[in-house]
């Protein structure tokens, strides 16, 4: 589908960056955001990061391509009531000019003037285009009919003799029923390409809210609970290694206590150490 969001014009912008969004969220492999099944992500501040970036990208292409999809739902519940009156109009408009090829054979004495049409006939008059018309990011086809009178220069000349206005008014009529007809294909290959599209961006939609995004959330669930339980366990063994430094203390000044008693020092007395001070006195100093 990349085409048609790269074909539009008005909506170029808006479609590439959901195109993007999507297509960045989509194509993240399934086993790094299973919950059941898969390897699962290793927990840091890192990983949750990115499954954060993730997490605001999908919720992003989400809200567009919702906004997409309503915009298109709107479009096509307006197409729905011009192609009933459209097919109306197409309907009463080959009656009434079927009715006036009856009339034109009847005035030029019960002759049949197809075949003289097909005759006259060299070059088309009437032409068709095909456009483009963008409808939120979306590329629909378009009929536009041309008509070029100077072609019809040869028909003009037709029943002369005779019918020769009846004729005309039967060619106009055709002219008009012509008109519905084309206008007639261009809203039913517009509903068509709608509904195919709304098809497969209400299946985007689905996928992001009830598949990818459940996913990534749990999955940052797992990894904030993961880092949780690390820190717990850290403090916990720094509590342990705390406690065991000062039973191994306590356990050291004990044996160091027992050991002097064993040996009659005293323990916990200062060390009466030499002053420097004493009463000695200091040879002189001869410069």
């Amino acid at each position: 589908k990349k085409f048609w969001l790269e074909s539009s014009c008005d909506g170029h912008r808006l479609s590439d960056q959901t195109f993007h969004l999507v297509h960045l969220v989509c194509c993240t492999p399934f086993s790094t955001m299973s919950s059941a099944g898969g390897q699962r992500p290793p927990a840091n501040r890192m990983t949750l990061q990115t499954f954060k970036g993730r997490l605001g990208g999908a919720q992003k292409g989400f809200r567009l391509l919702k906004k997409k999809r309503d915009a298109l739902k709107a479009r096509f519940q307006a197409l729905l009531k011009d192609i009933v009156d459209a097919k109306l109009q197409v309907g009463s408009g080959l009656k009434d000019a079927a009715f006036s090829l009856a009339k034109a054979h009847w005035a030029n004495s019960g002759d049949d003037i197809t075949s003289t049409v097909v005759e006259r006939a060299k070059r088309p008059s009437v032409l068709c285009k095909l456009v483009a018309e963008n409808v939120a990011g979306v590329s629909i086809p378009v009929f536009k009919m041309s008509h070029d009178p100077t072609k019809d220069t040869s028909a003009q000349t037709l029943g002369v003799a005779h019918g020769g206005a009846v004729i005309n008014a039967c060619r106009e009529t055709y002219f008009k029923a012509v008109t519905q007809l084309v206008r007639l294909a261009s809203l039913q290959t517009a509903f068509k390409t709608l509904d195919e599209e709304i098809k497969m961006t209400s299946r985007r939609v689905n996928a992001l809210e009830y598949v990818l995004i459940p996913r990534i959330e749990d999955t940052i669930a797992y990894i904030t609970q993961e880092m949780d339980e690390q820190s717990r366990e850290e403090f916990f063994r720094v509590k342990k290694v705390v406690e065991k430094k000062k039973a191994k203390l306590a356990r050291e000044k004990e044996e160091a206590e027992k050991a002097a008693a064993a040996s009659g020092k005293p323990t916990g007395e200062a060390i009466d150490a030499p002053s420097m001070f004493d009463g000695k006195k200091d040879s002189d100093l001869i410069f």
